[in-house]
């Protein structure tokens, strides 16, 4: 689990690594880094209002957005077929999980960017390994 500290640290020394950059060089790395950041806001307002995993989707994990969709479809299809309890069920477990990433959507948000910085620094052969 993602722990705030941790992320705080590890985008510190990304930091320390981008400042080190000469001047063009971080221009260029900031032109790379702007096509990719996501917002910890946008995260969070997909997964409040939408309840398909759209918030997965953003941040590029088709994985976890499809599970999300599937689950949603497969308690549709409960739903219609006139079963009540299992897709209660599975709904109120796929959205507790959901719920925890709404109030943690800051972090996953900063370490998804950290990983973006930490992977264009790589590219530069400089910076955290």
């Amino acid at each position: 689990m993602l722990k705030q500290e941790e992320v705080d640290a590890e985008e510190e020394s990304l930091r320390k690594a981008i400042r080190e950059l000469s001047e063009e060089r971080r221009a260029e790395f900031y032109r790379q880094a702007g096509k990719s950041v996501k917002d910890p806001d946008t995260y969070a307002a997909l997964n409040w209002f939408f309840i398909a995993g759209l918030h997965h989707f953003y941040l590029g994990r088709w994985q976890w957005g499809l599970i999300d969709l599937g689950a949603l479809f497969v308690a549709i299809g409960c739903f219609l077929a006139g079963l009540i309890w299992p897709p209660v069920v599975l709904l109120l477990i796929v959205y507790s999980w959901e719920l925890w990433q709404l109030f943690r959507s800051q972090v996953i948000v900063q370490d998804w960017n950290n990983r973006l910085y930490r992977d264009l620094l790589r590219r530069e052969s400089i910076g955290p390994k």
